[in-house]
């Protein structure tokens, strides 16, 4: 009876998810999404920008749009001295940096586990977020990277 319910287990449809932190919650991002993992990089604050667009970096030889993603999701600044890690994404061609508090590993969940947003998450997460998963003792909010910088493609639009 062992060998069919390990049979069961290997076939069910799992996700891969790298897995960060922003001020205390739990996020996570399709792995196939992350083109890149940064630590100390400089980053180039552009003028006049919106208060979530941290600046600009380079990324060999390509300009990278980085995200505060404390100010995108409406949490307390960071302060200066806190060390920051940067997940670059790409969304219709275009390179951005997520800064993030720390990255961690990479989780396969069980697409079984998944679950639509519950209406009691917060609304700046609710906005950016496909569903969460509850793990055994936090939650993992998975991003809506489309969704997440959406906001960036209509003010290039204006």
């Amino acid at each position: 009876m062992k060998n069919a319910n390990d049979a069961l287990l290997n076939t069910e449809k799992h996700s891969d998810f790298v897995t960060l932190m922003i001020e205390n919650q739990l996020f996570g991002i399709p792995v196939l999404q992350v083109q890149d993992v940064l630590r100390d990089v400089r980053v180039t604050r552009v003028p006049l920008a919106p208060a979530e667009i941290a600046g600009n970096l380079n990324l060999r030889g390509r300009i990278v749009t980085a995200i505060d993603m404390r100010g995108r999701l409406g949490m307390k600044p960071r302060e200066a001295s806190e060390k920051y890690m940067n997940v670059v994404v790409e969304q219709k061609g275009e390179l951005f940096s997520l800064i993030v508090d720390r990255v961690g590993e990479v989780l396969s969940l069980p697409d079984s586990n998944f679950e639509r947003n519950p209406p009691t998450l917060d609304r700046h997460l609710r906005d950016v977020s496909k569903g969460i998963y509850q793990l055994d003792n936090r939650l993992l909010v998975i991003l809506d990277i489309a969704a997440l910088l959406a906001v960036f493609e209509k003010a290039e639009a204006a």
